[in-house]
């Protein structure tokens, strides 16, 4: 089922989440709707708190970026193949290289797109959507993502790494948004 994604200025895309069991109501049925509403609004990532939920839950499928590069960019992320992942309870264990800017955009925040800066690398613990739990080092445009769907079980948004002019800049396009006063082609919540 295609759930709504809640749009900036909803309380829920501030808060800090909280870590989950594995007798979560519903979940595997939560995840499969996350990966529904995450293909059906052209994403790559998606949080829990855009769905209205404020759990330490993402997935990320950064294999469609990996697929979709362009000839001259094959070369852009290298070794980096894409995943299609599920992150429940993740906390970054550590980040390392070089802070490379990037256009990010967000779901919840239609039609702005801004560079951010993030490292190159993170190394993240996580449980997979059967509890199993991991530790990797990301790397690349699956960095990005995963960084970028992180901040927002924490409670941070993209915008927040603008500097304060630009997101003057942006205070009537977000103010719009948070009124519902932009169209989007997929399912969106206002605050009210």
């Amino acid at each position: 089922m295609i759930l709504p994604i809640v749009a900036y200025g909803a309380p829920v895309l501030r808060e800090v989440s909280q870590d989950i069991t594995p007798e979560y109501p519903d979940l595997q049925k939560l995840i499969d709707n996350m990966w529904e509403t995450m293909y059906a609004s052209n994403g790559v990532g998606l949080a829990a708190p855009q769905v209205n939920k404020p759990i330490r839950l993402f997935v990320v499928d950064s294999e469609q970026i990996i697929n979709n590069l362009e000839e001259d960019e094959t070369n852009a992320y290298p070794g980096d193949h894409g995943i299609k992942q599920v992150f429940i309870n993740a906390k970054i264990v550590d980040t390392e290289g070089d802070e490379w800017a990037y256009q990010e955009g967000c779901l919840s925040i239609p039609k702005i797109r801004e560079d951010v800066s993030r490292p190159e690398k993170v190394k993240i613990r996580y449980m997979d959507e059967n509890f199993k739990q991991h530790e990797r080092t990301f790397h690349g445009i699956t960095a990005r993502v995963i960084f970028h769907e992180y901040d927002h079980i924490e409670g941070k948004l993209f915008i927040d790494y603008l500097k304060p002019l630009k997101k003057r800049l942006l205070k009537g396009k977000l103010d719009d948004i948070s009124k519902g006063k932009i169209k989007v082609d997929y399912k969106m919540t206002f605050p009210r």
